[in-house]
């Protein structure tokens, strides 16, 4: 079983979980449940970055100490991706010993490797951001991200010599062409790259919430450098060697956009000065955006007004922007766990930026959900009790369903291998939509019962059980109540592919129960 170690980023404690959280765990949890079924040795990380400038700021306009507004918030999170479903191994907290054990370890060994230097730094700097910017990078004087001012600082700080590293970047980025996706990416962080590096500073002086620098304790590390080794941290850098050569560099970050610079220039080339291979694999996804139709009062989750939550323009008009208010339980109570976790998995292609609409979330559950799959599982089970006394055939050996399948799952696996999972999701429900075709040129509820009913059910049912399986990383809990009801033991998520996903695994001969609509239709209404 090769290793597959999968990181979603760790995310800031100043706020609470949205769907843009959302959108990037899921992704990153359907992934780990894939390479489960693939026979892989999988471990899932995620976490909570819990030191620096905002999150110390948000403790103060709470009336608390950062340690206390991290450990309030936290829960927010690990509730957030409990109600989801997320499978994650370990749950990274940047305030804990052992990761600050790592941050000083992993530090202190670039320090001595010599590319850590004492220097005094003047710039713009966004506390939102935790970054400075140039005058020229800003818009209307207020950082480019966060719409807010900027401030000057100075202060005495220790800098990595990032400049240092332009050639072995590049050099890498030529020999691991694979190694950032989509190439679109890539190709953003090259001209960075290209562009001419600066060093970069990794402390502060100005603040106390962090982890203090070894070898200089009135200094405490920069809120990304400290982050980053969290990636580390969780797999015993610094204390189990062997643990930790095991898992890396066999990883595979999932990231925003927004920290493609962190991920595909600094944390590469901080590997480099430690002594360590860069990541395997980083893929940066796009942003989910509110798009000019309102959402639901009900989905704004957060008090921050409609300007925000509805995407509307001060002129009247209708404003893309990041979806940032949207609480996930909020979506999963309104549709459900599954249903949320498939939207944000098949409606945006992973990789670019997306509209999100709570329209687009109902049409998505009626048309996938409620008339394809749900439509199949309710009308074989009906069909099955009423002409096969309520026990599954087996399916068809030479079924024209079987081809197709089996060019389904070799899509499905391409497209989980490439990071697509509405790809694979797409590819799915080719096979449910052939399904559905086939019971409505048969009609077997109108045909007396006998070997030609028998087969198209059977074959029906082994649909079923593929889709179970396959469908199994986005919805986990529909796939094993549909698995129940077909009659099959234990779990989807109990088997392999490809082992487990050749045409005629469906027993027959084992009871099917008829139950509750698995998806019942909603109104396009929010």
């Amino acid at each position: 079983m090769p290793p597959f170690y999968i990181t979603t980023p760790i995310y800031y404690v100043n706020d609470a979980p949205h769907v843009g959280h959302a959108y990037c765990t899921v992704n990153a949890d359907a992934l780990a449940r894939w390479h489960r079924l693939l026979g892989d040795e999988v471990f899932f990380l995620t976490g909570t970055d819990e030191h620096g400038a905002k999150v110390a700021e948000a403790a103060e306009q709470h009336g608390v100490s950062p340690q206390e507004w991290a450990d309030t918030v936290v829960q927010r999170f690990v509730s957030a991706w409990g109600d989801l479903h997320v499978s994650n191994d370990d749950y990274i907290r940047t305030t804990e010993p052992r990761h600050h054990r790592s941050v000083q370890a992993f530090l202190q060994r670039i320090y001595d490797n010599g590319y850590i230097r004492l220097d005094t730094y003047r710039g713009l700097y966004c506390v939102s951001c935790e970054d400075y910017y140039t005058p020229e990078q800003l818009v209307d004087a207020k950082c480019p991200v966060h719409d807010r001012p900027v401030t000057e600082m100075e202060e005495e700080n220790y800098f990595f010599e990032l400049s240092k590293f332009e050639d072995r970047l590049l050099e890498w980025y030529e020999s691991a062409p694979e190694a950032i996706r989509p190439m679109t990416k890539r190709n953003e962080a090259l001209s960075f790259v290209r562009g001419g590096l600066k060093d970069i500073s990794i402390t502060r002086t100005s603040l106390e919430w962090g982890v203090p620098v070894p070898w200089n304790p009135s200094h405490i590390f920069y809120v990304w450098s400290d982050a980053l080794v969290n990636y580390l941290t969780a797999i015993g850098f610094g204390e189990d060697e062997a643990r930790c050569a095991h898992w890396w560099p066999a990883v595979h970050h999932v990231v925003g956009k927004e920290i493609l610079r962190f991920h595909c220039v600094w944390w590469p080339a901080m590997c480099m000065a430690a002594g360590i291979e860069p990541p395997a694999h980083v893929f940066v996804h796009g942003w989910l955006l509110v798009g000019g139709r309102k959402l639901s009062k009900s989905l704004i989750a957060l008090a921050a007004g409609d300007a925000v939550g509805n995407g509307a323009s001060e002129d009247g008009g209708d404003a893309p922007v990041r979806l940032t208010e949207i609480a996930p339980q909020v979506l999963t109570h309104d549709f459900g766990v599954d249903p949320t976790r498939y939207h944000l998995l098949r409606e945006v292609p992973f990789g670019t930026d997306g509209d999100f609409s709570y329209e687009g979330m109902v049409s998505r559950y009626n048309a996938d959900l409620a008339n394809n799959l749900g439509n199949l599982v309710s009308r074989v089970a009906t069909v099955v009790a009423s002409k096969c006394g309520g026990v599954g055939p087996a399916p068809d050996p030479d079924s024209a369903l079987g081809p197709l399948a089996a060019q389904i799952v070799g899509a499905v696996s391409d497209a989980w291998a490439r990071f697509q999972p509405h790809e694979a999701l797409e590819s799915t429900w080719r096979l449910i939509g052939a399904a559905n075709a086939a019971l409505e040129a048969a009609e077997p509820w109108k045909a007396e019962p006998g070997p030609a009913v028998d087969a198209v059910l059977g074959d029906a049912l082994e649909v079923l059980r593929l889709v179970s399986l396959l469908a199994s990383p986005a919805m986990p809990t529909t796939c094993a109540e549909i698995w129940r009801r077909i009659g099959l033991e234990g779990a989807p998520e109990d088997r392999q592919v490809p082992e487990d996903a050749v045409w005629g695994g469906y027993p027959g001969g084992v009871p099917v129960e008829r139950g509750a609509a698995l998806f019942p239709r909603r109104k396009a209404t929010a």
